[in-house]
């Protein structure tokens, strides 16, 4: 009898194991052939491919934002709101950047410079909250590809000179003010430089998390990415001209800082304080010294961190009392002490306070621009004094202060807006004991 039960419930279980064998099997099979698939693709690209210590920096923050856009991002998949293309959307950016981040050729590089922007609108248009994210999309595309074709016309003269589109072939100094101009507006619009700047806090404002984290984490990253690359070749009309640039970027950032203070939504201050930090990096490349170059990268990598969580944070706040107003979101201490650490962190960070990287960009890069000239010494002392202001502004408007009770229906902080937060501020500090790794030159 035990014999035969045992039979009955034998025979449905190797039938399941047997199917569960072949579906294993079809999934390898499967997994196998993309793998092999990716492998042809990577070896038929990898001639335009590799990576220095600038190039793979730039390449893991890109796969790190992009991976905590998916953790930001629960509410997409809560209720099941398009969230297969979600994922599709955000696996082609990684996919572009990764390519862009590691081209060796200046042609490929422009291409997939041009095709990270369209996965970029998606999610700004597709996923974002307000009616206005349409004009907010159409500025984001055409401020870039307005100055983007003077720079495809230049290739061919750039390919004309040096006979390849190759960055290690470009060895010669060019002294062309019109050159100088159509290669790198596309990378000063892309940082943004102030008086271009005007595109960023608007898709900032309109786009959902996800779109603010990439935009704030790495989009900003590539102008200073293609700066760093391209400014050699320009070495003669750079040091006639670039004081331009660093005296517009530095008064702008101060003027920026400014209004940081002024804003009454908490998305538009941080996206105005990235504008003011990357006038400072701009300024630091524009320098051409060596340490405008380490303080450049050390402050992308910290700026792109530390702003892509202070987005998460003004999300969660968000997400709860469904208003980004700073004087709506007060006496946040008294209802969620436990966010109250991460905002004094992440705002500290966003003020260079030490231990976080931003301090050690900021220290390179006021070294690098006070060997440049020090006649900048006091607008560096205002700028990096603003800083602290916005910060401080931001962190204790929201945390501080009478709440009002009738305003929130509240849920507690979960595990995975805690992970969330702490895969952006771990990072961010823990880099300093490694902090050789700028000296990428």
């Amino acid at each position: 009898m035990k014999f035969l039960l045992g039979l009955i419930f034998m025979i449905p279980l190797c039938f399941f194991s047997y199917w569960m064998f072949l579906y294993s099997m079809y999934i390898l099979t499967f997994l196998f052939m993309v793998s092999m698939k990716l492998m042809v693709f990577y070896s038929s690209i990898s001639y335009f491919l590799g990576n220095d210590l600038l190039s793979f920096s730039l390449v893991l923050l890109s796969l790190w934002i992009c991976s905590l856009m998916v953790l930001a991002s629960e509410k997409i998949f809560k209720f099941k709101n398009f969230n297969k293309l979600f994922l599709f959307v955000i696996l082609f950016l990684v996919l572009s950047l990764v390519v862009v981040f590691s081209s060796l050729n200046f042609f490929v590089f422009y291409l997939f410079f041009e095709i990270s922007l369209i996965p970029t609108l998606f999610l700004i248009i597709g996923w974002g909250y307000q009616p206005e994210r349409i004009s907010a999309g159409i500025y984001l595309l055409f401020y870039t590809l307005l100055v983007s074709l003077p720079m495809m016309i230049s290739l061919f003269y750039l390919y004309k000179i040096f006979i390849s589109m190759d960055f290690y072939f470009f060895i010669y100094s060019i002294d062309s003010i019109f050159l100088y101009y159509c290669v790198n507006m596309v990378f000063l619009v892309k940082i943004p430089i102030f008086y271009l700047h005007l595109w960023l806090p608007k898709a900032h404002v309109e786009a959902p998390i996800s779109g603010s984290m990439i935009l704030a984490g790495v989009m900003l990253k590539l102008g200073g990415y293609g700066l760093l690359r391209m400014m050699k070749v320009f070495m003669k009309i750079g040091m006639k001209i670039n004081i331009y640039f660093i005296i517009i970027s530095l008064i702008g950032g101060l003027i920026i800082s400014l209004m940081c203070i002024r804003q009454s939504d908490m998305k538009s201050l941080i996206a105005y304080s990235s504008v003011a930090h990357m006038g400072v990096v701009l300024s630091g490349m524009m320098t051409m010294n060596l340490m405008g170059a380490w303080g450049a990268l050390a402050m992308m990598l910290a700026h792109g961190l530390c702003s892509s969580g202070l987005f998460c944070l003004a999300n969660i706040s968000y997400e709860r009392v469904l208003s980004r107003s700073v004087y709506l979101n007060k006496g946040m201490i008294n209802i969620l002490p436990s966010l109250s650490l991460w905002w004094f962190l992440l705002c500290s960070s966003n003020m260079a306070a030490p231990p976080s990287l931003n301090l050690m960009g900021e220290i390179l890069l006021i070294n690098s621009l006070m060997a440049y000239s020090s006649y900048f010494f006091l607008i560096l002392f205002s700028l990096s004094f603003m800083s602290g202001v916005y910060s401080l502004f931001l962190y204790s408007f929201t945390q501080h202060g009478q709440f009002s009770f009738g305003l929130y229906s509240f849920y507690q902080v979960n595990y995975r807006e805690f992970m969330l937060l702490f895969l952006h501020w771990f990072p961010l500090n823990m880099i300093l004991l490694k902090s050789e790794l700028f000296m990428w030159i």
